[in-house]
């Protein structure tokens, strides 16, 4: 797993070696020395389109550079074949997300894009869409949804996922619930943010769609928020 600390201080080393001051190597990368502080303490990682020009100032090569942070395989060759423009993202599975989520604060939310598309057509789980959803544009995560396996899905993962989440991808959720493939209790997550739904959960119960203990999750919210019904009809985000 890709360590920035290890990498940091393996910059570190190498401008200590070649008799460099933090200062030094700011100017020859056209970066300010807090930067460069910042990216030898292991608080940042360079922009991957800056790390050639790393390599190229201590007389290393970029594999060097990468295998510094201790990466796996995978994540060294897309750490490669990111900073060198090639293109792999249709070559992605998904044997590689945990890789990907390893590495996604290091990369910029194109790049991480171009990425999930192409995993996107393998179905991954969406606790690893959770895991990237923060790195991701909402687009994205949207997408990927659309061929999700939802099989670990629980109201933590709902909860750390629904903020990224529009009506459309909500409903996706929801339409899962009403088959049965998710947990009813899932609705006590998603009403604050899809209020919409509150009349079709009454529906659903009423025509045998849902268990009748959906219902205490409304009247709960009801009771949450003062009693009222805090809903428009045909309203959507």
């Amino acid at each position: 797993m890709f360590d920035i600390k290890r990498f940091g201080a393996y910059i570190s080393r190498l401008r200590k070696k070649a008799d460099m001051t933090q200062s030094e190597l700011a100017e020859r990368l056209n970066l300010t020395r807090q930067a460069i502080s910042k990216y030898e303490c292991g608080d940042s990682f360079p922009d991957i389109s800056i790390l050639i020009e790393i390599a190229d100032v201590f007389g290393i090569t970029l594999d060097e550079l990468i295998s510094s942070g201790h990466p796996t395989l995978k994540e060294a060759a897309i750490l490669e074949c990111a900073v060198e423009g090639q293109d792999i993202y249709d070559d992605l599975d998904k044997q590689c997300i945990s890789d990907i989520v390893n590495i996604a604060p290091l990369l910029k939310p194109s790049l991480l894009d171009k990425m999930a598309k192409g995993l996107a057509k393998h179905g991954i789980d969406i606790s690893s869409i959770v895991s990237l959803a923060e790195y991701i544009n909402d687009d994205t995560v949207i997408k990927l949804l659309e061929n999700a396996t939802y099989d670990t899905i629980n109201e933590t993962l709902l909860e750390r996922l629904i903020p990224f989440l529009d009506g459309n991808s909500i409903s996706i959720i929801f339409q899962k619930i009403l088959e049965g493939e998710l947990d009813y209790k899932l609705i006590r997550i998603m009403l604050p943010h899809a209020e919409y739904i509150y009349p079709q959960v009454e529906a659903a119960v009423l025509f045998g769609g849902l268990d009748e203990k959906a219902l205490t999750i409304l009247r709960d919210y009801e009771s949450e928020n003062d009693g009222l019904r805090h809903y428009d009809k045909g309203k959507e985000r």
